[in-house]
């Protein structure tokens, strides 16, 4: 009786072990799959959809509040931030992608095509190594959620979110500092 009372508690420590270290196992996957470019690998740790919908509520979000009430209020200014919704939903799809994601992960300023400030780069300089992840930190803010912030490169926190379904961890939600990335 004993023996099976030792299987049932080392059973359920080993669950709780491989649930605790459930994120830091896709973080690392995560990791490996950017560093290669395996796209396949990196979609099956990150769900592209939700990403999408987050990041594109975020640009709304902040839009609306830059344009302010009178323009929110006037049939004019809802045009322009319905016209403005539609453009950044396309750079939101561009990001939302295995490329894209890839970028936030290194680090790399996302909006570089948007602010000319990567217009004078040397197309054969070499490229530095993708170094994904890089000076990341974790936290637990439930059993089913888990949080991973790296700085992108003005040094503005990104902060993954992962949640669990089941026993895996995906990637579901990127909060972007978009106050200090977009003008």
């Amino acid at each position: 009786m004993k023996k099976w009372i030792a299987a049932l508690v080392l059973i359920a420590v080993l669950l709780l072990g491989y649930l605790a270290a459930g994120p830091f196992l896709t973080v690392n996957a995560i990791r490996a799959a950017v560093k290669e470019g395996n796209t396949g690998e990196l979609s099956k740790h990150i769900d592209f959809a939700q990403v999408r919908l987050s990041l594109k509520a975020q640009v709304d979000d902040y839009l609306v509040r830059r344009a302010g009430p009178g323009t929110q209020s006037s049939v004019l200014g809802a045009i322009g931030l319905s016209l403005a919704s539609t453009v950044t939903g396309t750079a939101v799809d561009a990001i939302a992608t295995p490329v894209g994601i890839g970028a936030v992960l290194e680090g790399r300023k996302v909006f570089k095509r948007f602010d000319g400030s990567g217009a004078g780069r040397d197309t054969y300089a070499p490229v530095e190594p993708a170094q994904p992840l890089k000076h990341l930190s974790y936290r637990f803010e439930s059993p089913s959620r888990f949080t991973a912030t790296v700085n992108n490169a003005d040094g503005d926190p990104v902060v993954f979110v992962l949640t669990r379904d089941g026993l895996s961890w995906q990637v579901t939600d990127i909060r972007l500092p978009l106050d200090k990335m977009l003008p």
